[in-house]
């Protein structure tokens, strides 16, 4: 399965999709599967219009990822003007089962560690604002200290 993802940005914010699907919620780039005889550029402009309703226009290609075979994600940095998003819908997904609940504009100091990540990967370090912002971090070594944690937990109960 290919995946295409838009990244979109106002100032210093990223506009995020929260999604909430078999009792867990996390924040997203508008995004989904590429359909058919479909490119993924267009597929990443479908997707940002049918969960945030606005027209995009590709600036340039931020990431493409291959996780596994026929497991694929490409980004896309987007700029929709001056247009205003308002949260659609997941076609995919109709009335009670709709998995979008939220939709916003996120400083990444806003947004959770594990949903960071995935921004990492899907290229904003291109984003030269992001990459500046990184470069002024520092040298201070951080790590959630919940997900250490786990981590532990899960190789212990693995040994």
């Amino acid at each position: 399965m290919t995946r295409a993802q838009c990244i979109v940005i106002k100032n210093d914010r990223i506009l995020m999709v929260r999604h909430h699907h078999q009792g867990v919620s996390w924040w997203c780039l508008p995004g989904g599967t590429v359909e058919a005889c479909e490119a993924p550029s267009a597929a990443a402009l479908r997707e940002l219009r049918e969960e945030c309703c606005v027209q995009g226009t590709i600036l340039q290609q931020t990431s493409h990822l291959t996780y596994a075979p026929q497991d694929e994600t490409i980004t896309y940095l987007v700029d929709i003007g001056a247009q205003q998003p308002a949260m659609g819908c997941d076609p995919e997904f109709s009335g009670h089962d709709q998995i979008i609940i939220d939709l916003q504009w996120l400083k990444l100091s806003e947004i959770p560690e594990r949903d960071r990540a995935f921004l990492w990967a899907a290229g904003l370090l291109a984003v030269p604002q992001f990459f500046h912002l990184v470069e002024g971090w520092g040298d201070d070594t951080s790590f959630p200290e919940a997900a250490n944690t786990n981590a532990r937990v899960i190789a212990n109960e693995q040994e």
